[in-house]
């Protein structure tokens, strides 16, 4: 039997190299494959295990160096100024000002070699979202569909909270507002129905509302009926409107209806409702609220919640966590104490409640920051006490949901430039998130065109799995 009737591609082959491929190595597998054995892998009992996906995305690219990844032998323009902490598994160190997480290290993954090429943060984040490189056109509806909207488009869910959320909180302020222009988020070429719910509120205000799905002043549900008439007759009206937009508003709106009028969908956003010490132990600010709201989405049937960094509003600090200056000021004081306190309380209250096992969370930024302290490797470039972007290596979190915990998967070289072993791409990162929420890896939806496409077309991280 010839090779190349197994049908192998070549990526397989030269990632197996002369490392082993299901404990073989390559030249055994090659001796396996003409001997006629076809090599079949093992079915993995992992397939399906999360029945959700909260997504906690860092944007602006975390310093892995200085957070998760730290190299204290190496001079000090690449090392930086901070220390690493041993965590509550023998051999895992992370940094210092992660320590809550450090004591959860025996329920985390930690893969130190994500890598891909894309210096842009607002195309960057296209890859982590869905696993594809973003389209040349640079057009948002070219987009792949994001996670959530593929889900939406099989039905995930539970009626009448909606299949995909996106939390992407602002506070006023001056700030720049770069997660809205952001790549890879929404449905792309898939329909607008399967566009997330996009929440831009501070669940830490006490103003606190979501959009649509709140209630006006003077407007009570009983009268939710009347406005459906009304809409319904402006809808007659409007024949002008192309028939595709027009059933996305409709499907909308139908969708602001049937939420209004139920009792779950107006206590899932109302998180006034946890208990004091509940919304302390998150932490009392965007972050920790928003990551709270995930879970009582999550808790309520949503099977993908994206919570993104919130801008924060501030002048001359690091807009998100883009660390081109005051790196190592803004991690200590803004960034790592809030993401440590939010992170490990989620962890905790999805313990807690029996949820973890069967809720998949994932912490991770579009890419690092530059090996080197004030190095320059995009128009930004950095100060002398900030690194610039840096996609060629960084660090993903991951828990619950199917996760083997406890681990390092991947390393990085002894400057975290490049991976020393073990890559990961983010389609491959994407493929296995795929398959422990139940999604098929020949996966195909078909395009605008009417093409079939594969969704995903990555490679399960087999070592991460339990």
């Amino acid at each position: 039997m010839s090779i190349s009737s197994q049908h192998i591609r070549r990526r397989e082959l030269l990632r197996a190299g002369g490392l082993s491929w299901f404990g073989l190595t390559l030249p055994e597998m090659l001796s396996r494959l003409e001997a006629g054995d076809p090599l079949k892998a093992e079915p993995l009992s992992t397939f399906g295990r999360a029945k959700a996906c909260i997504l906690l995305f860092m944007w602006g690219g975390p310093a892995h160096q200085d957070t998760l990844d730290l190299k204290p032998h190496a001079p000090v323009e690449i090392r930086g100024e901070f220390s690493p902490i041993a965590t509550n598994v023998p051999g895992i160190q992370i940094g210092e000002h992660f320590p809550q997480l450090a004591q959860r290290m025996d329920r985390l993954c930690l893969i130190r070699s994500m890598t891909h090429r894309d210096v842009n943060h607002l195309t960057a984040t296209h890859f982590l979202l869905t696993g594809q490189p973003p389209p040349p056109s640079g057009n948002l509806d070219d987009d792949w569909p994001s996670l959530g909207s593929v889900m939406s488009q099989l039905g995930r869910g539970r009626a009448p909270l909606p299949p995909f959320v996106s939390m992407r909180p602002t506070v006023p302020g001056d700030a720049p507002r770069f997660v809205e222009q952001s790549h890879g988020q929404f449905s792309g070429w898939l329909s607008a129905t399967h566009n997330p719910l996009t929440i831009d509120a501070d669940p830490n205000r006490e103003d606190y509302s979501v959009g649509d799905f709140e209630l006006t002043n003077g407007i009570t549900v009983d009268r939710l009926d009347d406005r459906a008439t009304l809409l319904q007759s402006l809808n007659d009206q409007r024949r002008t409107l192309d028939r595709q937009a027009a059933t996305v508003v409709d499907k909308n709106y139908q969708r602001a209806f049937e939420l209004l009028d139920s009792a779950i969908g107006q206590d899932a956003f109302d998180v006034s409702r946890e208990p004091d010490e509940v919304r302390e132990r998150y932490g009392r600010n965007a972050h920790g609220q928003t990551v709270l709201q995930a879970r009582r989405l999550v808790e309520r049937g949503v099977p993908l919640v994206t919570v993104f960094w919130p801008n924060d509003g501030i002048k001359n600090v690091s807009v998100y966590w883009d660390t081109h200056s005051r790196n190592f000021i803004d991690l200590k004081d803004r960034l790592m104490p809030v993401a440590d306190q939010a992170f490990t309380a989620l962890l905790d209250d999805l313990e807690n409640r029996g949820m973890l096992d069967e809720t998949l969370v994932v912490w991770s930024g579009e890419f690092g920051r530059t090996p080197r302290v004030g190095q320059r490797n995009s128009d930004a470039g950095a100060g002398a006490d900030g690194r610039d972007h840096w996609p060629n290596c960084f660090s993903t979190l991951l828990a619950g949901g199917g996760i083997r915990t406890g681990i390092v998967h991947g390393s990085s070289d002894r400057h975290a430039a490049y991976p020393a072993s073990d890559p990961v791409q983010p389609v491959d990162l994407m493929a296995t998130i795929h398959h422990l929420l139940g999604l098929p890896p020949d996966l195909t939806l078909r395009d605008p065109q009417g093409r079939p496409l594969v969704v995903c077309p990555g490679q399960i991280v087999r070592g991460i799995l339990c």
